[in-house]
């Protein structure tokens, strides 16, 4: 049978658990985006807990980013120190990392949040060699890989589907012309770092002659065959559909049974479980090997130190989608206690 905890492989890389810690915002960091002890703390927590695997909370591709004022970026002169500072810490621990890159909106000078038709090759070739500089950033940094942000309704989620793109030039019209801004990318990360690539992944969208599970099937295809060394499944806004009221029903189970069942490389369950038992039934009721959580390591980073000793354990997320909306790294009910300053002098006196 397999568990939770079972050390495994995913793809060349050793994990001590199929748990995959997903992270999202980063509201922890200086101002300067210069990393704080409060942020290598709660990684050293997530790596020693049993994680299998971290994808760090989101890197902006570009500081004017819709999501950039809630994320970190590489673009400050210590980054590469500091995030060296960062993976070799969580590399104590035998945790491999990956740096999570996502581009939400393309703004060019005064024009905000172009669209998939009107971004210029000239516009792709600039955003290829700023993703593929930002790879070679984390490879320096000793990242283990590398998530590219396909999913959501991030742009490059947006290039790859039909209901957006309806361009006539080589990135246009069939499912591989799509995605070749994608695989260009990919390629010269391959042949300039060591880094693994993962894909973070819509199963579907929903939307109006959009991606369904059948194209995302031959996405995946051809993003393993022409290198993509990982997927993770997930789905446009998904926290919608994991709250308390449905968290038993996870949508993405079949669709990325279904995944699995076309490719060879690892697949990730993104997100919707709760607890032990859960998790549990996953990994033996479905082809499913490796599950991601976010959420309940914002509300608790060493959560799976008591799973492992409880045996039954269950999450200390309420599902209340706060530290989404409000886009923090940090737990509105299961805070620390802040330090009373004052309150500590007067009982000192």
């Amino acid at each position: 049978m397999k568990d939770l905890f079972d050390y495994c492989e995913f793809g060349d890389l050793k994990l001590n658990s199929r748990i995959v810690r997903t992270g999202l915002w980063e509201s922890e960091r200086e101002k300067s985006g210069n990393m704080t002890p409060e942020i290598y703390n709660r990684y050293e927590n997530i790596a020693a807990s049993g994680v299998g695997l971290i994808i760090t909370e989101l890197y902006s591709l570009y500081p004017r980013d819709v999501f950039s004022k809630y994320s970190s970026t590489t673009n400050y002169r210590q980054f590469v120190r500091e995030a060296k500072d960062l993976t070799d810490l969580v590399h104590v621990y035998d945790v491999p990392i990956f740096a999570q890159l996502g581009l939400v909106q393309y703004n060019k000078k005064t024009e905000q949040n172009i669209p998939v038709d009107d971004v210029s090759i000239e516009d792709i070739r600039k955003i290829q060699t700023d993703m593929i500089m930002a790879a070679q950033k984390f490879d320096y940094a000793g990242f283990d890989g590398i998530q590219l942000g396909l999913g959501n309704y991030y742009f490059l989620s947006r290039f790859i589907n039909p209901n957006f793109n309806s361009r006539e030039d080589r990135y246009g019209g069939s499912t591989l012309n799509r995605l070749k801004f994608v695989l260009e990318i990919i390629k010269v990360i391959k042949e300039t770092t060591k880094l693994h690539v993962n894909c973070r992944l819509n199963a579907f969208d929903g939307t109006t002659n959009g991606m369904t599970l059948d194209e995302t099937i031959e996405v995946a295809k051809i993003l393993e065959k022409y290198g993509a060394d990982s997927l993770q499944i997930t789905r446009p806004r998904s926290p919608q559909f994991f709250t308390r009221e449905n968290k038993d029903k996870n949508p993405l189970i079949e669709a990325t049974e279904k995944i699995i069942r076309n490719v060879e490389i690892p697949v990730i369950l993104g997100g919707g479980a709760a607890t032990q038992n859960q998790i549990n039934n996953i990994l033996n009721e479905t082809d499913i090997e490796f599950i991601s959580m976010q959420r309940p390591f914002v509300a608790d980073p060493s959560f799976l130190v008591e799973w492992q000793i409880e045996g039954n354990g269950e999450t200390k997320c309420k599902t209340c989608n706060n530290c989404y909306w409000k886009k923090t790294s940090t737990c509105f009910i299961n805070r620390a206690p802040k330090w009373d300053v004052e309150s500590t002098i007067s009982k000192e006196k």
